[in-house]
């Protein structure tokens, strides 16, 4: 191949780097949150009456963090390996990275302001980037890539809900 057509061929990667690094500065995924790191251990998507929101959990705790519904169906269809008849972005982007030899290593979430953040790390071509991402594109394309998503064990005690048993119903 070519240079020439060696670079053409970067260049939808490098429109979509770009627009993703347009979103915010870098972050770097060490330096998010100076308490210890927790990996989640199980990621699960579920509909409330305040519509999808994927629980993340670890430690017998639970972070809830709602979503649209495109995301969740996104996110649901990576958990369980279902193919939708067309691409949606998060398969997309997969796609594009895994065709350039790249790959999600990790995210971080936090919360700042009531509002979670992601720090997507990638790598391409042996070069590392963190991207400031939605929480919930960061999960998405962690879960694709059988990437670790990890919080602060701050975040995790603070944001963290216990799972409880169900009461039981009476007659």
């Amino acid at each position: 191949m070519s240079v020439t057509a060696r670079w053409w061929s970067l260049l939808p990667l490098g429109v979509l780097m770009l627009t993703v690094a347009a979103a915010g500065p870098d972050v770097r995924a060490d330096e998010a949150d100076g308490s210890s790191q927790i990996t989640i251990s199980d990621v699960q998507v579920r509909l409330s009456d305040h519509g999808p929101v994927v629980l993340l959990s670890a430690e017998g705790k639970f972070i809830p963090i709602f979503v649209d519904h495109t995301v969740a169906g996104s996110i649901q269809g990576a958990l369980t390996g279902e193919k939708l008849p067309r691409p949606l972005s998060h398969d997309l982007m997969h796609t594009i990275l895994e065709s350039f030899g790249g790959r999600v290593v990790r995210t971080v979430i936090t919360l700042k302001g009531g509002t979670y953040y992601g720090a997507l790390t990638i790598v391409l071509q042996g070069q590392e980037k963190v991207f400031d991402s939605r929480s919930s594109d960061s999960i998405a394309l962690a879960i694709h890539f059988k990437a670790p998503i990890i919080v602060s064990r701050d975040l995790l005690n603070q944001a963290g809900k216990g799972f409880s048993e169900p009461k039981p119903q009476t007659l």
